[in-house]
């Protein structure tokens, strides 16, 4: 039989999927997916030259609506993410990370919310965090903004991770997708280009499972730090001047945000801490979190907490330190 092109019904969503090595967690990523309580979708594997088994472990998934489309590597998710959107057949895109995952109502609400609320082109969730292991780490962000979010995006990325939108398709092409440039924070990016001319509609229910671990991408604090002070230049110097005492408030949220993860470490990870560098990273974050925030040296219970781990880090001696981290570790989970 001859399938004519009037005769392909187009999916209503696409997710979009982009992957390096993944085969530890792209099962249970897509599997997330498919399980879905909405299947009027296509899932768009974007993978980026990856040299493990990722390629033979999606082979092995039997769902027509699942397509594989391989590029020579690129060395960024942001990049991957703009090869899928010409690719993507739906009115919506979802995109996914390779190793985060959804509950089975994600796409079934967030949709709900556009199309109820038509001025929107982007409805998120919230977020709650698992380790490498799929064990919960705790809630994300939970906040709700609804309508025009683009102050409150400049304030704090509440979205907190890019496994978490849907979109409509041409609001993303309207802002001309991501910014391939960048290497971390290239999903608070483009939320801030959309917010600047979008809706918002939110899902109040932590629907993404975002995977933290001490090797993603997420814990490398310097390159965070990088990315995030090309996107906050270029951002307030085109915000109208009403918003432009926003900048220190963003400031001071985000330092203090690194200095909390220079010096953290995951459970599971025990044989990783924090080295000395980090600790001298950490007390310039602080520093940067109290100049822009002098308010927060009130908060005496933080800045003495902050202070006497930066001091441990920096001048203990690593097994000194691996011991007490250790200790404290066992502790929180009695």
């Amino acid at each position: 039989m001859i399938l004519l092109i009037e005769d392909y019904i187009m999916p209503l969503i696409s997710v979009i999927i982009p992957v390096y090595n993944g085969e530890k967690t792209i099962r249970e990523t897509i599997e997330s997916v498919l399980k879905q309580t909405f299947s009027d979708f296509e899932i768009l594997i974007i993978n980026d030259g990856s040299q493990d088994a990722t390629l033979d472990i999606v082979a092995s998934i039997e769902d027509s609506r699942l397509k594989v489309f391989s590029y020579p590597n690129a060395g960024s998710s942001y990049i991957n993410r703009n090869r899928g959107i010409p690719l993507a057949n739906g009115e919506f895109i979802a995109f996914l990370d390779a190793d985060d995952l959804w509950t089975t109502e994600k796409l079934e609400s967030q949709l709900k919310a556009l199309q109820t609320n038509t001025k929107a082109a982007v409805a998120y969730s919230w977020t709650d965090f698992i380790d490498e292991f799929g064990q919960p780490l705790g809630s994300g962000i939970h906040k709700t903004f609804n309508g025009d979010v683009f102050a409150n995006l400049l304030a704090d990325n509440f979205i907190v991770n890019g496994s978490n939108t849907l979109i409509r398709k041409q609001a993303i092409i309207d802002v001309d997708g991501f910014d391939g440039s960048l290497v971390n924070m290239g999903d608070w990016d483009l939320w801030l280009r959309l917010s600047a001319r979008f809706h918002f509609v939110a899902v109040p229910s932590a629907q993404i499972l975002y995977r933290r671990t001490n090797d993603s991408m997420s814990m490398n604090v310097l390159k965070l730090e990088r990315a995030y002070l090309k996107i906050m230049e270029r951002t307030f110097n085109q915000v109208p001047n009403s918003l432009k005492y926003l900048k220190r408030q963003n400031f001071a949220r985000f330092y203090q945000f690194l200095t909390l993860r220079a010096l953290e470490v995951l459970p599971g990870c025990e044989i990783i801490f924090p080295s000395r560098q980090k600790g001298i990273v950490a007390a310039r974050f602080l520093w940067h979190t109290v100049k822009n925030n002098p308010i927060l040296l009130l908060n005496v219970p933080l800045m003495l907490s902050l202070l006497v781990k930066i001091v441990a880090v920096i001048i203990l001696p690593r097994s000194v330190l691996a011991w007490l981290m250790i200790q404290l570790m066992k502790r929180k989970r009695r």
